[in-house]
Formats: structure tokens, sequence, C-alpha cells
């Protein structure tokens, strides 16, 4: 516990107690939409844009923020407009935006070790200017859930419904896509390009397996994801392994018991 004296651990607690409850709660949508292979794909298709920040010397979390904003609006666009399936869309942007981090990768090789820093993540490193960062998103993304919680709802269990009744369910998609994506990109920091997508399905999927209530599952989401986020912290801390990696196998181990329990399980 000497530890939790430094400063830069003190920064790491701030900033994975909040994304760990904004990828919980975001992932509630994500699970029950059945997005997550698009959450994987915005993962993934950010390193295009935080490799365009490094080359041209600009933030690359705001600029991985709108890449990736447009990358999902683009899956969304195509796919909505019946040019070719989801996952056929996500695909393609997934590989797009991955082959051009790579190439910037090997046009800046005095940055890559910042690049690979972002796709591996590092929360011991986490700056103020990021924790600020993160609580701004933070502030923005759950406002926008608490304003629009019944509407996003609605489009989440019964999209057809929500357009019949005149909730406008095409321009809360793609308000949750933006929210998905800025989710992704402020937690890159956390957990790294690779593993963030699992931070935002694995609470949310353990949750899933125990409760059949919405708000139960929102809740219990938020639980497990700042438990996995602390407490993989804590044993990267102890054990001295990747904290990323130890963020996301404790929240696999909460699937894993979740699952082992769930009244769904028992009920088959």
């Amino acid at each position: 516990m000497d530890i939790l004296q430094y400063s830069f651990m003190q920064r790491a607690i701030v900033a994975g107690v909040l994304i760990g409850a904004l990828c919980a709660i975001i992932g509630v949508y994500v699970i029950l939409r059945g997005m997550a292979f698009m959450g994987a794909g915005i993962a993934h298709t950010s390193l295009g844009g935080v490799a365009i920040g490094i080359l041209f010397g600009v933030n690359p979390i705001w600029s991985a923020v709108v890449f990736s904003i447009l990358a999902g609006w683009g899956i969304a666009t195509v796919t909505r407009r019946g040019h070719v399936k989801e996952d056929t869309a996500i695909g393609i942007i997934f590989a797009s935006g991955m082959a051009l981090g790579i190439l910037i990768i090997g046009l800046t090789h005095s940055y890559q070790v910042d690049l690979l820093s972002y796709l591996f993540g590092s929360i011991t490193a986490v700056t103020v200017q990021d924790v600020w960062t993160t609580i701004v998103v933070t502030i923005l993304v759950l406002g926008c859930v608490f304003v629009l919680f019944k509407d996003l709802m609605f489009i989440i269990f019964d999209p057809e419904m929500a357009q019949v009744t005149g909730v406008p369910e095409g321009k809360l998609y793609y308000l949750l896509i933006t929210m998905i994506a800025l989710t992704i990109v402020i937690s890159i920091k956390v957990v790294g390009i690779v593993l963030v997508s699992a931070l935002i399905v694995t609470p949310a999927a353990a949750a899933f397996q125990l409760t059949e209530s919405f708000k139960k599952m929102m809740g219990l989401s938020v639980i497990f994801g700042v438990g996995s986020t602390i407490g993989g912290l804590m044993i990267s801390d102890w054990l001295a392994i990747a904290p990323g990696a130890s963020i996301v196998l404790l929240a696999t181990l909460i699937f894993a018991i979740a699952a082992a329990f769930s009244p769904r399980r028992r009920r088959k």
C-alpha cells in the first residue's frame, strides 16, 4: 500500500476508476445491441488516428478521437444504406485503419516507442492532462447517457418500434457510436488498443450472466469494470507484470465465475 503515496499511482487509480466505470456503462449498450465486433473494429482502427497525430505533431488522443468517430460513422452509413453487411464493413475499415497505422509506424522510426505504448497501454504513465481529459470525456458521455437514458434503452431493445413512435433512432445510433469511439480512445492509455475492446465487453458480459434487469446489469457492470481495473493495477504492481494484461485477465476471471454461477445457465 505504500505505493499509493506516489503521484503516478494516484493518477492511475483516478483514471482507472473513471475508465472502468465508463467502459462498463457503454459496454452494456454494446452487449445488448450486439455491437461487440463494432467496438473491436473501432478500437483497432484508432491506431491509424494515433499514428496520424504523432506524424503531424498533434495530440494522438484527439486525432484518434476524430479518426475513430469518422470510422464508426462510415461503418454505420455503409451498413444502414444496405451496401454491405456490418461485419464486412467493419472488417474493411478495421484493416484499413490498422494498415494506415502500420504504414506510419514505418515512416516515423523515432516514434515507434510512443506508438507501441498506445498499442499496449500503460496506466501508470497517465499524466495529469490525461486525467483531466478522462474526466471531461466521462462527464460528456455519462451526461448523454443520463439525459437520453430511456431513448437509448428503446433503440437497444426495439429499434424498429422506436422509429415508429417518433424516436430518432438513426441519430441516436450515430450518437451511440460516437460515445463508443470516445470511450475506446480515452481508454487506450490504460489498456492499449489491443485490449480496450475487452474492457468494454467483458464486465458487461459478466453482469449479463447474473441479472435480466437493465439497471442492475449496468450497476454490476460498473462494479466489475472498476474492480477489474483497480484490482488489475494492484496485481500488476505486486507481480511486476503488464497492467493492461492483468486488468483484462482479471475481468475475464470475473466473467468466468459469473458464467459458472449464472441463473441463465441453471435454467438450461
